[in-house]
């Protein structure tokens, strides 16, 4: 059956405000970057020539550098292409696309340094350390905006994204569509859906808000009808070794990518190796670590960090204390116990910012709860002191919890600190979130805070807690500031 005899004759609900043609989109986005790319190296070579020339000419050498400076502007370029920076495959979303920006700048230095001292070429050494520095760190900064821009615009349902047609059995189709819409900044947008033949009605038939335009004995042609640029293939007990490996070759000169998502989720790319056996492509996955140098280095880093911060902020501290005693009558300090690493007890530290008879209060508030699961959360809660909403709005009611970190007892980044009372009511899974430290902020601070419903939090928590790195940590923190200027979910 093919995908035509199933679609709907009316408009199609599936396509998203504002849906623009993807390839045109795309194309566009890429010739931006390139622009922005030319600009910044442009900016980086001058800011090179002037850094180490001064406004004098150079003297004692005969280097025209009125060559030397746009031949390396375009040797970058090139180099930049090289690297294929300005594949759409990493372009928007992932680290890979920084990498490999700062991969081709590292690189062309590297040659640049090695062609000069085998040719005795008497290019400054300090024009080119300048520039490169420079250029890498101006690229890097304006992918990082080109990047936020986008990902405002998909969030918008306007901005470039790659269209899926999600292949599989229901059940995987419907959990597949439901990563996918979660975070639609990544720029996968399910465009329609192929189930299995069986399952086929002779109505037309929607999973959710997705249309299925056909079933696996027409997935080329449902691609074409829905205009997909992805072919999404996710599990199903009718999707053979053969059929895959038929599938790919049908694709092939279409232009539209095959992509096989395993039922395997949120692990981070780190811990996953493909290794070819036998003709199949195993996906390994490494265990999580919790222990071990890297385990040393962050808690060395986070004491260290956390002493260093406790110093420089201590007039700050000292301001907002005063601030919290003549607000309202009551300590400074609120010390609530929380469970940490392992389960065990500690209390955790923050400047107050509800009236003393807070915990009194809660009973009567109960029933205005704004989220589930097990926390208690509300706009304009009645407890909180005129001090307390300001502290609150920029996170700064959380700063004494360095010393907690200081203490060992928390780090700089982690899942959020529980309380005894929801820990009590954890199931297996949940409680994997007490195998490492809690800490000031995490990924459940930068996507939303209060924001988020209770399973969103445990997944993201969940996530840190299989996949952390130090460099995730500080990617983490970088966002975290972010997240306070624009006090996203803090109530």
């Amino acid at each position: 059956m093919t995908s035509t005899t199933l679609l709907t004759p009316a408009r199609a609900p599936w396509r998203p405000r504002g849906d623009r043609p993807g390839p045109a989109t795309e194309r566009a986005y890429v010739r931006i970057l390139a622009v922005s790319d030319t600009a910044v190296l442009a900016v980086a070579i001058l800011i090179g020539y002037v850094g180490r020339f001064g406004d004098d000419k150079p003297s004692g050498t005969e280097i025209p550098y009125a060559v030397v400076a746009p031949g390396l502007l375009l040797v970058w370029l090139i180099s930049l292409r090289a690297m294929r920076c300005y594949d759409d495959r990493v372009l928007g979303y992932g680290a890979d696309e920084y990498r490999r920006v700062s991969s081709a700048s590292l690189r062309l230095a590297g040659g640049i340094a090695i062609a000069g001292y085998l040719t005795d070429v008497g290019v400054s050494r300090g024009f080119l350390a300048i520039s490169f520095v420079a250029g890498t760190i101006g690229l890097e900064v304006a992918r990082f905006g080109a990047r936020k821009r986008l990902h405002r615009a998909r969030d918008r349902g306007a901005g470039w994204s790659r269209k899926v047609l999600v292949v599989g059995d229901t059940a995987h189709v419907l959990e597949l569509v439901h990563t996918l819409h979660r975070e639609p900044y990544a720029g996968y947008r399910v465009v329609g859906a192929c189930i299995p033949d069986a399952l086929l009605a002779p109505v037309p038939q929607r999973l959710g808000d997705v249309p299925v335009v056909g079933s696996f004995r027409g997935i080329p042609e449902a691609a074409a009808a829905v205009g997909a640029d992805t072919v999404a293939v996710t599990a199903s007990g009718e999707l053979t070794a053969t059929r895959l490996r038929r599938l790919g070759w049908q694709l092939e000169g279409t232009g539209v990518d095959l992509v096989v998502a395993p039922a395997l989720t949120d692990v981070a790319g780190p811990r996953i190796h493909t290794r070819p056996v036998a003709g199949l492509p195993l996906i390994h996955v490494e265990a999580p670590e919790f222990r071990g140098v890297r385990k040393l280095v962050k808690g060395l880093v986070d004491r260290s960090v956390s002493l260093v911060a406790l110093l420089l902020l201590l007039p700050a501290l000292v301001v907002i204390a005063l601030a919290v005693k003549l607000d309202s009558r009551g300590p400074v300090l609120f010390r609530q116990v929380r469970v940490g690493q392992g389960g065990r007890e500690f209390g955790v530290f923050k400047f107050r910012t509800m009236v003393v008879n807070a915990d009194a209060l809660l009973a009567e508030l109960a029933a205005r709860n704004e989220t589930d699961g097990l926390m208690f959360k509300m706009r304009g809660d009645p407890r909180v002191t005129r001090v307390g909403r300001l502290l609150r709005r920029w996170s700064l009611d959380e700063l004494p919890q360095l010393a907690n970190v200081l203490l060992g007892q928390m780090s700089l980044v982690g899942p959020r600190p529980p309380l005894p009372s929801e820990v009590a009511r954890y199931d297996g899974d949940v409680a994997r979130r007490l195998l490492v430290k809690p800490g000031i902020t995490g990924l459940w601070q930068v996507s939303g805070r209060s924001d988020l419903s209770w399973e969103d939090g445990i997944r993201l928590d969940l996530y840190y807690v299989e996949n952390w790195s130090l460099a995730a940590d500080l990617t983490i923190l970088w966002k975290t500031l972010g997240a306070v200027i624009h006090s996203r979910g803090a109530y």
